[in-house]
């Protein structure tokens, strides 16, 4: 249904529909399950985002949440191509992260693969995106992407399962 809106109203009405949405989280101490994507092009770099409506100076990894019954793999993909418009290739899932989010836990699935393509931030829901090479990341960063990348890395690089 916000796909329907002009740009600028949908991110208006995302922000506060966020904004709430976290409020509720806080309050009735939900868990809630959603997935990020570390996407690496042929040159081994990642695909970072800065989002329109949360913490827009941020660079954060793709990713959302996990409709009911999806598998994170499924989520992953989903997300990627909503978002900025890429086919994940070769889609694993690389593990779950738990995070306490003062009054709430956020449950992130974390999915790894490629992507060929140019990413095309969608303009409403992402305000840029950009590949970056994994060990010289931009400023600033979620706390929790850095972590998430190195185990990425020690996978990569065989020193992990």
């Amino acid at each position: 249904m916000l796909h329907h809106l002009p740009g600028p109203l949908h991110r208006l009405v995302l922000r506060h529909a966020h904004g709430l949405r976290l409020w509720w989280w806080r309050k009735a101490g939900r868990t809630v399950r959603g997935c990020n994507v570390i996407a690496a092009n042929a040159s081994g770099h990642v695909l970072l985002v800065r989002h329109s409506y949360h913490a827009p100076e941020v660079w954060m990894l793709p990713g959302g949440g996990l409709g009911l019954g999806e598998s994170p793999v499924d989520a992953a993909s989903r997300e990627l191509a909503e978002e900025v418009g890429c086919v994940l290739a070769a889609p694993r899932h690389l593990g779950t992260f738990t995070l306490d989010r003062s009054g709430w836990t956020n449950v992130i699935e974390v999915v790894t693969g490629t992507t060929a393509d140019d990413a095309r931030p969608d303009g409403r829901e992402i305000a840029a995106a950009q590949f970056f090479d994994p060990h010289d990341l931009p400023h600033p960063t979620g706390g929790h992407l850095t972590v998430m990348i190195a185990r990425w890395l020690e996978v990569q690089n065989g020193n992990s399962a």
